[in-house]
């Protein structure tokens, strides 16, 4: 799914409570996040939502569970959906990391005739980047390459992800 990532903290959205990272693919220039709030922003309700959400959980509530869908990956990966409401168009991946931080990456609109994301071969891919990237990083941090800061809001170390098994 991808050879190398980058991640990447953004600021506007991680303050005391919490950290939000997005994800830098190969040499794309910009940013699975900048990437999903583009190509959905004929839903700009619900992506202020969503950023509204994102800076509630680094300023004020930390990264807790009932802003996510969880279990959208594989057992113990973190794999899970931020979304605004249940019958919410938009459907975000991210990677979440106890309630201090999450990793998002790319999602979009899942149009109202599909269940689950193996329906849509865009949201199917945005997954299973982020369950490839998950086991990069458990890897990395098995390995003590990347860590986590000593107040537990950062991620430390080489924060660029290789990919040896890229096809």
């Amino acid at each position: 799914m991808f050879s190398k990532c980058q991640l990447i903290k953004i600021p506007q959205f991680s303050g005391p409570k919490g950290s939000v990272y997005t994800i830098l693919i190969d040499d794309e220039e910009i940013t699975a996040f900048k990437n999903f709030v583009m190509m959905n922003n004929s839903f700009k309700s619900e992506i202020k939502d969503i950023v509204g959400r994102l800076k509630t959980m680094g300023f004020k509530t930390g990264m807790r569970e009932d802003f996510f869908k969880l279990y959208e990956g594989k057992p113990g990966d973190g794999v899970c959906a931020l979304f605004d409401k249940e019958d919410s168009n938009l459907r975000l991946y991210c990677v979440r990391y106890g309630s201090q931080i999450v990793i998002l990456g790319g999602g979009g609109h899942k149009p109202k005739s599909i269940r689950t994301f193996q329906e849509d071969e865009n949201l199917e891919k945005q997954n299973f980047i982020l369950r490839d990237l998950s086991k990069l990083i458990t890897e990395k941090m098995q390995d003590k390459e990347i860590w986590f800061s000593e107040d537990g809001l950062d991620f430390e170390g080489d924060l660029t992800i290789e990919n040896y098994n890229y096809e």
